[in-house]
């Protein structure tokens, strides 16, 4: 099955990028050379297959007639939520067209679609309810993502159109955006930056360039300079700049090895340090180092932490996705759904980016 996905998957994208009568934008920093190989195995038992299952069956159902996921605290259509969501389904093989929940993924790109169209400045991806919004660039960067991701993948040559228009309005944006230190912070003006906005547009801007939409290297280079700058004598990474007295935290240090991984840096003092931090956390071990002690980052974290060492492959991987996975499963409310502040929809597509990660779906994840 995974094969015959992928093997559709790359003939529609290929088609896609040279219908749109342009060669690939290949450009990113320094080596741009493939991570160890890691391979699928069986990683899920059928108990756990069928708690994802649950997860994507939960998801499906409450989709918005609009094609939105919501947040917990306003119930309006969320653009990172339904990012989310929609990548979560396709880690599990589903696409606009294909499989039992292919309508869901194609219902909530043309959301995401829909909200750059009605925003100002133009190819902004934001909320509906923007005036209140906090972080409006992570909904840019994970809206981003998504559409970088699913582009390619539509039957529809209008839909798939529509799809690459917003998607380079949306690189467009997080390039103007970017300030002089190389990152992005919450509003799309190049003013201030924190490493965990910057890897959100940073990965966007990898599976664009995937996909076929050109990002210039100069602007990777200048992001990955201001990632490596935020990176502290622990392996770890401060916040914002400077701010070296906050210290390190887990989840933004996740974060910030796989934006070093999405600039196609795989090797190195930074990445070895940085994967050496993020072992203290992890799940089930007692913690030898400092606590990130705060729950509202529990799925971000180890959202990207997966990430993290699914790229890093070999004991990294062996040892973390075993314990990931079973944390997972303990932690699961009614056997397929999962919770935080950010609501339902939001911590069960976490969860189940991170439970299918060994499908290798996903473009940008793929090996």
């Amino acid at each position: 099955m995974i094969s015959d996905f992928v093997t559709r998957r790359h003939a529609l994208r290929t088609a896609a990028v040279l219908g749109a009568g342009g060669a690939l934008a290949l450009v990113t920093h320094a080596d741009d050379t493939q991570p160890p190989a890691v391979g699928a195995g069986d990683w899920l038992s059928p108990e756990a297959q069928t708690i994802v299952r649950r997860g994507l069956e939960y998801l499906a159902a409450n989709q918005a007639p609009d094609g939105s996921f919501s947040d917990n605290k306003t119930g309006l259509g969320n653009v990172a939520i339904t990012g989310l969501a929609g990548l979560a389904l396709m880690a599990g093989g589903h696409q606009p067209g294909r499989g039992d929940f292919g309508n869901v993924v194609g219902r909530a790109a043309d959301y995401v679609v829909a909200r750059g169209a009605a925003s100002v400045p133009t190819g902004y991806l934001q909320n509906a309810d923007e005036v209140r919004s906090h972080g409006s660039m992570y909904q840019h960067g994970f809206g981003t993502l998504f559409l970088s991701e699913i582009y390619g993948m539509f039957p529809d040559p209008a839909r798939q159109k529509r799809v690459r228009d917003t998607l380079e309005k949306a690189i467009a944006l997080i390039r103007t955006a970017q300030n002089k230190d190389g990152g992005w912070r919450y509003d799309p003006f190049p003013n201030q930056a924190d490493v965990s906005v910057t890897v959100a547009q940073l990965m966007a801007l990898r599976a664009a360039r995937n996909a076929g939409i050109m990002v210039p290297k100069s602007v990777v280079d200048k992001c990955v300079e201001y990632i490596k700058s935020c990176q502290q004598r622990d392996g770890g990474f401060c916040y914002i700049k400077g701010q070296t007295l906050a210290g390190s935290a887990f989840a933004r240090s996740a974060a910030a090895v796989v934006g070093l991984f999405s600039a196609g840096i795989y090797e190195g003092r930074e990445i070895e340090r940085g994967l050496g931090y993020l072992m203290q956390f992890l799940p089930g071990r007692p913690r030898r180092g400092p606590v990130d002690a705060h729950p509202d980052y529990y799925f971000y974290g180890h959202y990207y932490a997966a990430l993290a060492m699914w790229t890093a492959g070999g004991n990294y991987w062996a040892e973390w996705f075993p314990a990931i996975r079973d944390e997972l499963i303990i932690r699961t409310r009614t056997g397929g759904v999962w919770t935080d502040w950010h609501g339902a929809s939001y911590a069960t597509a976490m969860a189940c980016i991170i439970l299918q990660l060994p499908n290798n779906y996903l473009p940008i994840m793929q090996k």
